[in-house]
């Protein structure tokens, strides 16, 4: 099995089945008036702009580590972390002040331009980031009302809906930490692992794969495995995407190259580099970090002094040692085979991805 091509073929699924989900969504508020529909057609535009999907596949991967085999019950219900996600994003993107996500314009900056065309007295600003946040709402409500909906047994769909709020806790928990680090301006190798744990790998990875277990109906053994094979892939699939942040490219990114610099995150790469440079590498990355404005050599500046200290070949190890440890709960396992090759085939794909 190609994982990659399999996550490819669950995308092409689910985007149908979310233009769908728009369209009646859209219909079921015809008395809501345009403003709100307008934030609506604003976040299925979002949705389906781009992404994996890989959380969802991961959704319904972790329904058949379980034992399901209702396979159209689990694609509808999988839209609910794609919205959940959206969410996140959306209120991400504010916090991160990105003018982009996947190629297109923020929902905060999308609205912050209608507020400067049509709205004079207000802050065009602060019109945006509110109406972002409100829209960031509706989608984590549509995430939820996915699953009470889907078609599974009342108490495997209470189970899930209890799984989708720790998730969204264990993300936040993440964030918070997140956005102190890079108030503070530095970090030490274990806090950036603690967010990469909550903000992506129980997120990204051990979340979905637990949501559509669940739905299955499946017991504690199941969930460890998988916990067991998440949370090291989930914190490799964070380490690749800082290093793709640095090296990757702009097009597939969807995104600026180096946002993260200009943000000022504390990421591993900065960490490491910190720790292993010279004073002249070390005043390098001082100096660029949190720059809103850095220009195409000062990025080339950074990039040498992350590969020249060590630091990213570093971060490319830890992210292989990572998979290499959730391999072994997955080969270890009594999952199908099917199963089984998808999620090694998905984390080696993960630590060898370009986009």
């Amino acid at each position: 099995m190609d994982a990659k091509v399999e996550l490819q073929n669950y995308k092409k699924i689910l985007d149908k089945e979310l233009a769908g989900y728009f369209s009646q969504k859209l219909k079921e508020m015809r008395d809501f008036g345009t403003s709100a529909k307008g934030v609506v057609k604003s976040i299925r535009e979002m949705v389906l702009a781009g992404g994996k999907r890989i959380r969802a596949a991961f959704m319904y991967w972790g329904y058949r580590a379980a034992g399901g085999r209702e396979f159209e019950k689990i694609v509808e219900a999988s839209m609910s972390i794609e919205l959940t996600h959206i969410f996140l994003l959306i209120h991400d993107d504010i916090i991160d002040r990105d003018d982009f996500r996947h190629g297109i314009q923020a929902i905060h900056k999308k609205y912050e331009k209608l507020a400067q065309r049509f709205y004079k007295k207000t802050d065009p600003g602060h019109f945006g980031e509110s109406m972002a946040i409100v829209a960031g709402d509706m989608a984590a409500a549509f995430g939820n009302e996915i699953i009470f909906n889907s078609r599974f047994a009342p108490e495997n769909k209470q189970k899930a809906l209890s799984k989708l709020q720790e998730i969204v806790v264990n993300t936040v928990s993440g964030e918070i930490l997140d956005v102190i680090l890079e108030a503070k301006g530095k970090a030490k190798e274990n806090e950036v692992l603690e967010v990469h744990r909550n903000k992506t790998a129980k997120y990204t990875i051990e979340g979905p794969l637990q949501l559509g277990a669940l739905l299955a109906g499946a017991n504690e053994k199941v969930l460890k495995i998988l916990s067991d094979y998440a949370v090291p892939v989930g914190i490799a699939f964070q380490i690749q995407d800082d290093i793709l942040g640095v090296f990757g490219s702009e097009k597939k990114l969807g995104k600026p190259v180096c946002s993260d610099l200009r943000e000022g995150k504390q990421t591993l790469l900065v960490v490491k580099a910190l720790e292993f440079g010279s004073k002249s590498d070390k005043k390098v990355i001082n100096n660029l970090l949190g720059k809103r404005n850095v220009n195409e050599k000062e990025i080339e500046a950074f990039r040498n002094v992350i590969q020249k200290t060590g630091s990213l070949l570093y971060s490319q190890n830890l992210a292989k040692k990572y998979v290499e440890k959730g391999k072994l709960a997955i080969e270890k396992s009594s999952f199908e085979k099917n199963t089984k090759d998808f999620l090694i085939g998905i984390a080696d794909y993960i630590v060898n991805r370009e986009v």
